[in-house]
């Protein structure tokens, strides 16, 4: 098997990027403005605080991105995934796409990735928590956990001192929940929250757009949330299914 094989096939379905309510909506913002609302960083902070403080949920995530040919036409493409959690270091994520269907366990010990149609499995040892696998798939072997943000924001990993623009830009429904809605602009990214009016502060859709590219791609994430879910915790534990095949996860360093 190539090197990375297993990491890459991950990689290409996690389309989305490593980012006192229920008042009126507030007007629009003035286009161009560079001004940072405390407020706006504020209800970051109120939100990581209660995603940190959740220890059992599933959470799933309808993904959708844009790819940009040489000639500058774009090309959209759609993806799934749930994710199991229970914290501190347990999680099993399933990601579907039409190319696709790729898993991830992780039991606290270590963590495997799966490819169901090729029955091909990677498992690495690991003991940390669910922030720093998440960093170690990524930074070591090139994986990417769709809405890999979620287990970031209220920790040191996701400071705020770098976001360049934030505003408030009313209210919407998603999914029928009314929810606030803020802008921000962060080096070469500006993205959108949609976050859940009320006392469950909860991230409901997030857009993110590359202005990198003169194209400007953006990422769509609709997200659905489960506080009370029914799943055992066997589902965090690998068991090679019969006739599944060991390959070596190699780093990007290929040590």
């Amino acid at each position: 098997m190539k090197q990375g094989l297993l990491a890459s096939l991950l990689l290409a379905i996690a389309l989305a990027p490593p980012l006192a309510r229920a008042q009126a909506a507030a007007p629009p913002p003035s286009m161009g403005s560079t001004a940072v609302d405390p407020a706006a960083i504020q209800a970051l902070k109120d939100m990581g605080a209660y995603l940190q403080g959740l220890n059992r949920f599933r959470v799933s995530t309808q993904l959708t991105g844009e790819r940009v040919l040489a000639d500058g036409q774009k090309l959209q493409h759609t993806a799934s995934a749930v994710i199991d959690v229970a914290r501190p270091n347990r999680l099993h994520a399933r990601m579907s796409s039409a190319r696709s269907v790729r898993e991830l366990f992780y039991d606290g010990r270590q963590a495997t990735l799966y490819s169901p149609a090729q029955k091909f499995y990677s498992t690495v040892e690991f003991s940390g928590s669910l922030a720093e696998l998440i960093d170690r798939l990524e930074q070591r072997y090139g994986v990417e956990i769709p809405l890999a943000d979620l287990f970031l924001w209220g920790t040191a990993a996701a400071p705020a001192d770098g976001i360049e623009s934030a505003m408030n830009a009313g209210q919407d429904f998603i999914g029928g929940e009314l929810c606030d809605h803020f802008a921000f602009r962060q080096g070469k990214l500006d993205w959108q929250i949609w976050i859940a009016a009320g006392g469950k502060p909860l991230p409901r859709k997030l857009v993110i757009t590359n202005r990198a590219d003169e194209a400007r791609p953006q990422s769509v994430s609709l997200i659905e949330w489960q506080l009370k879910p029914g799943f055992p915790d066997s589902i965090f534990t690998f068991v090679p299914p019969k006739g599944s095949k060991s390959v070596e996860l190699r780093a990007l360093d290929g040590k």
